[in-house]
């Protein structure tokens, strides 16, 4: 299992947003992908945020009330963004997110983003390790 690793499970088509991208234009990003968030980039497709459902709800309850959309994803990402490469292992992975810890990270190799890897894919691929272990008797 230790041979597994984030690039074989990892997402290539991330949902991303700018920083100065108006946070209705970031909803309706997430209301069209099966995430609630994702990596902020920038021109060169550095990761220099994160944007997660819980920034946009905090943030868009305020916008609907007054019905001014005057913030943009800069001012309500988080700027520390934990992140993995495309090496690191699924087991490591499995251990950085335990509870409290973020469902979704970017992959970042040589600075720039190439995918994301949720809990789902790290438990999709523990689950697939557990099934070729009772295929493949010791």
């Amino acid at each position: 299992m230790e041979s597994l690793k984030v690039k074989d499970y990892m997402t290539l088509q991330a949902v991303t947003f700018t920083p100065e991208m108006s946070l209705s234009a970031a909803l309706d990003k997430v209301m069209n992908s099966r995430y609630l968030g994702g990596p902020v980039i920038n021109e060169q497709r550095e990761v220099i945020g994160f944007l997660s459902g819980q920034d946009l709800l905090d943030k868009l309850v305020k916008v609907s009330y007054y019905c001014q959309d005057t913030h943009i994803v800069s001012d309500c990402m988080h700027k520390d963004v934990l992140s993995v490469t495309s090496e690191t292992s699924i087991i490591e992975l499995a251990d950085m997110m335990k509870v409290g810890r973020p469902k979704v990270y970017p992959v970042i190799d040589a600075g720039k983003l190439v995918g994301i890897i949720t809990r789902r894919d790290v438990l999709r691929a523990i689950g697939k390790n557990i099934e070729d272990c009772f295929k493949h008797p010791v």
